[in-house]
C-alpha cells in the first residue's frame, strides 16, 4: 500500500479522541467494524468518501490527514533520535515512521520531549558560564517545556507563512495612505498624525538600545535616527499594524494554540512585522514584480525600498490561494551557524536540534560579503534545491556602533529554479549530477566519505583506526 494511503494511526487517534468506539464510527461512515478495523490497521486504503466522511464526523479540516506533516514530525524525530544518548538502541528509519504511523500523538509528544530537552541543555550551558565567570546574577533562564521561538516558527509553518487577514489589513491601509504621498516613509507619518500620533526621529544617544519606542500615553511614537530608509518605513508600518489590525492579527494568533503568554506576544510581533512586509510589498504589484524580474532580490529591493532581507521573507509568503508565487524557503545565520528564522516552503528541512550542515552556501556567504552566491544542493534522500545566500549587515549608526553579520538565504525547489534569474546561466538539465551534496545535520547525513564531517553518523558507529586517516575524524576511509 502507498504511504499516501497509510493513514489508520490517524483515523484511530481521532476515533478515540473523541471517545467513539470502532462499532459507532463504523455506522457513521456506513461501513462494518471489521473494515474500519482493516482501515485503522493500514490493511485497507482509506477512501475520498470516507476521508471526506471523516472530516464531517469529527468537524476537522481535510489539512488533519496530510502527510507532509507527518514528514516534517519524521523529521524531527529522527533529528531528536540522532543524539548520541540513543545510540544503543538501534532505531531505525523504519521504525520511526512506524511510530508516526500508529501513534502520531505519541510521535508528536516524543518531538515535545526532544524540545524539552534541548531547553534544558540550553539552561544548563548558561548556568555553567555563569559559574565560570562568578557572577551568579549574570542571567536567569526560564525553564519551558517549549522554547517560545520555536512554537512560533512552528505556527508560521503549519499556516504556510501565509495570512490572508492581514494581506486584506495592509491593502486596506495602503490604499488609505495612497493620497497621501507617493514616499510610504512620509505616508505613513501623515497617517499616523491624522491619527493624533506624534512621530519623532531622535538621536540615536536618547533612545538607548531601542530602535523604535512607542508611547501611547503621549501619543508620541520615537524612531532612531540610526534605522535605514527601508527600516524606517518598516517600523512605521508595525506600529500602525499594532494600531489597526488588532482582530487580523489576534486571529492567527487564537487559531495557533500557543502554550505561553511570551510565545503569544512574540507571535504578535511575527504578525505585526507581515503586515508591514505586505504594506511596503504589496500583494499583486510585489508578485508581478517578481515573476517579470525572475525574482530578482536586488530589483525588487529598489522598486519596493526594501532590503535584501525583508524581500526575500516577503518573497516566501505570497501564496494566495490561485494566484501564489514559487514556493521558496529562507533561513538566517550568524556566523556561528546559529539558525535565527526559518521557514520552508520548498520542502527543505532545517537542522532544529543540531548544527547545520557546513557545505550549505548560507554559510560560505561570510567568506564573500556583499556578493550573492548560488548553489544547487542535493539531500541525502535524492531532493534537488537551487539555493542563493547574501550576508547583510545590521547596525552600525555611528563609528562605536556595533555591527551584526548575518547571511540571508533564499531557494527553490531545483525544478522551479527556471523560473529564479539566477539559474539563468546554469544548465538545469545536468545541474542535479553536479550538486553539493548537502545534509541536515552531521548525525543524519549518510555521506561518510564528507571532509567536512563534525560528529559520527547514528546509524555507522564510530570505529577508530590509528593507522589509517580518512579526510576528516569521522570520514571513514574506503576498506
Amino acid at each position: 500500500m502507498s504511504e499516501r494511503m497509510r493513514l489508520g494511526g490517524k483515523v484511530r487517534a481521532l476515533r478515540r479522541r473523541n471517545g467513539m468506539t470502532q462499532a459507532a464510527l463504523a455506522r457513521e461512515l456506513d461501513i462494518s467494524a471489521s473494515y474500519l478495523a482493516l482501515i485503522e490497521g493500514d490493511k485497507r486504503p482509506l477512501t475520498a468518501r470516507l476521508l471526506i466522511g471523516l472530516a464531517r464526523i469529527f468537524d476537522v479540516d481535510l489539512a488533519a490527514f496530510d502527510q507532509d506533516d507527518d514528514e516534517r514530525v519524521i523529521g524531527d524525530l529522527m533529528e531528536g533520535f540522532s543524539d548520541p544518548i540513543f545510540d544503543e538502541h538501534g532505531l531505525t528509519g523504519p521504525d520511526v515512521r512506524e511510530l508516526v504511523r500508529a501513534c502520531p500523538a505519541v510521535a508528536r509528544a516524543t518531538v515535545t520531549a526532544f524540545r524539552a530537552l534541548r531547553a534544558a541543555r540550553e539552561l544548563s550551558e548558561t548556568l555553567a558560564a555563569v559559574a565560570l565567570e562568578s557572577d551568579p546574577q549574570a542571567a536567569r533562564p526560564v525553564m519551558n517545556d517549549r522554547l517560545p521561538a520555536e512554537e512560533v516558527s512552528d505556527a508560521l509553518q503549519r499556516a504556510g507563512n501565509h495570512f490572508p487577514a492581514l494581506e486584506r489589513a495592509a491593502e486596506t491601509l495602503c490604499a488609505a495612505l495612497a493620497p497621501l504621498d507617493r514616499d510610504p516613509v512620509s505616508a505613513l507619518m501623515r497617517w499616523l498624525e491624522r491619527s493624533c500620533i506624534v512621530v519623532r526621529v531622535d538621536e540615536a544617544e536618547s533612545m538607548g538600545q531601542a530602535l523604535r519606542r512607542f508611547e501611547p500615553d503621549r501619543g508620541i511614537l520615537r524612531l532612531s535616527e540610526g534605522l535605514s530608509r527601508p527600516s524606517l518605513c518598516f517600523q512605521l508600518a508595525h506600529q500602525v499594524g499594532l494600531l489597526t489590525a488588532g482582530d487580523a492579527l489576534e486571529g492567527p494568533v487564537h487559531d495557533a494554540a500557543l502554550t505561553s503568554d511570551t510565545a503569544r506576544a512574540l507571535f504578535r510581533v511575527a504578525l505585526a512585522n507581515y503586515f508591514a512586509a505586505a504594506v511596503m510589498m504589496p500583494y499583486g504589484p510585489t508578485l508581478a514584480a517578481a515573476r517579470r524580474t525572475g525574482y530578482d532580490v536586488e530589483r525588487l529591493m529598489h522598486r519596493f525600498g526594501a532590503s535584501w532581507e525583508q524581500v526575500c521573507h516577503r518573497l516566501t509568503t505570497l501564496r494566495r490561494k490561485g494566484d501564489a508565487g514559487l514556493p521558496l524557503h529562507f533561513v538566517r545565520v550568524d556566523i556561528a551557524g546559529n539558525i535565527s528564522k526559518r521557514f520552508s516552503g520548498s520542502g527543505i528541512r532545517f537542522a532544529r536540534f543540531a548544527g547545520a550542515c557546513p557545505r550549505w552556501n548560507v554559510h560560505a556567504a561570510f567568506l564573500t560579503p556583499g556578493r550573492i552566491r548560488t548553489q544547487v544542493s542535493r539531500m541525502p534522500g535524492g531532493e534537488a534545491y537551487f539555493c542563493i545566500a547574501r550576508t547583510v549587515e545590521r547596525g552600525g549608526a555611528g563609528w562605536r556602533a556595533p555591527r551584526t553579520t548575518l547571511a540571508v538565504g533564499l531557494g527553490a525547489r531545483l525544478s522551479d529554479a527556471q523560473e529564479m534569474v539566477y539559474a539563468a546561466d546554469i544548465d538545469l538539465s545536468r545541474a542535479e549530477q553536479a550538486a553539493v551534496p548537502v545534509g541536515t545535520t552531521c548525525r543524519l547525513c549518510p555521506r561518510t566519505d564528507c571532509a567536512q564531517r563534525a560528529m559520527p553518523q547514528l546509524t555507522a558507529p564510530l570505529v577508530v583506526d590509528p593507522d589509517v586517516r580518512g579526510l576528516s575524524f569521522y570520514a571513514r576511509p574506503d576498506p
